[in-house]
């Protein structure tokens, strides 16, 4: 498929923001939000696209597989920023969601130029990681325009080795298209600075990686409704977070007392700070072994775990 950077929406001129450097700085913040006010809804017309992409992702995290993002510029930067969130805030191994950028790590904060137009480059990065990409995986390319060759030569590689392919853009048609298994074309339309993809594509990128990620990690066990139970207790914040997640969950019934603070830190502390298991520990009165045994059986399901006597 050829496509033009001059055809691109992303790149077209946004006819409600011509004169934004005529306005004064609350009419500058207005236009803006303005615009950002539409890209929940461009996302919610891809959400069918966006719940696929959970459902081939949950089965490979199982298995022991990985989610991979792979983008240039913003759309490296995102990718990371989201596989990032996911050691702490769900005690995922940091192996399991890893974010690639053209240009290496300096270019998280730096812009390497050229780096994005090496389609090789994109599946050199691959090749690099331990272990290299392969079936078990899932590879999330992020590019904007649809057409970044380092996220093509990527998913070009991911194809070869059997991992499943996923594209995201904010243009349609892309040339995503032709290489991936599944593609989320969310169309933002024109920027508020045309060009700008931080903007409306940046903010519309930001949520879908919000939802794959935070969906696959649903699924798999990681919350007990709304509520974190695998979040890391690594500062006073979680720590408090998960006194109270535990003290909501408990039942009054349960065999030990955690609104009793000295029975609760030693909970806690015979688990390793591990929320979940600190939980069940205090609903069954089972020794900690015995609830790693429980969660073993249940796939990490707290749920289904509390269920097993």
């Amino acid at each position: 498929m050829a496509v033009t950077l001059d055809t691109l929406q992303t790149e077209q001129k946004n006819t409600k923001t011509v004169n934004i450097d005529a306005v004064d700085s609350l009419r500058i913040c207005q236009i803006i939000n303005e615009e950002d006010a539409t890209v929940a809804k461009a996302v919610q017309k891809c959400l069918p696209q966006v719940a696929a992409v959970i459902d081939a992702i949950v089965p490979r995290l199982l298995m022991g597989g990985r989610v991979v993002y792979t983008g240039a510029g913003t759309s490296g930067r995102l990718g990371i920023l989201d596989a990032s969130e996911i050691p702490p805030t769900f005690s995922a191994p940091p192996e399991q969601f890893v974010g690639l950028i053209a240009g290496g790590d300096h270019a998280i904060r730096n812009a390497v130029e050229g780096a994005e137009d090496s389609e090789e480059l994109g599946q050199t990065d691959l090749e690099g990681l331990s272990p290299p990409l392969n079936k078990d995986d899932v590879l999330i390319g992020i590019a904007s325009s649809g057409r970044t060759p380092y996220v093509l030569g990527g998913l070009k590689h991911a194809q070869a080795v059997g991992a499943v392919t996923v594209g995201l853009a904010c243009v349609s048609p892309s040339a995503l298209e032709e290489c991936c298994d599944i593609v989320i074309e969310c169309v933002t339309g024109p920027e508020v600075v045309t060009g700008s993809t931080r903007l409306k594509a940046g903010t519309a990128t930001k949520m879908i990686l919000n939802m794959i990620s935070t969906g696959s990690q649903i699924l798999i066990g990681k919350t007990f409704g709304n509520l974190m139970v695998d979040l890391k207790m690594s500062n006073e914040k979680l720590r408090d977070r998960a006194r109270r997640v535990v003290r909501s969950i408990v039942p009054s019934t349960a065999a030990l007392d955690v609104n009793n603070e000295e029975v609760l830190d030693d909970i806690l502390a015979k688990c390793d700070g591990q929320v979940k298991l600190g939980i069940l520990i205090a609903t069954l009165g089972c020794s900690p072994e015995e609830g790693r045994k429980k969660l073993e059986a249940s796939a990490g399901s707290l749920k289904k775990a509390m269920e097993v006597r």
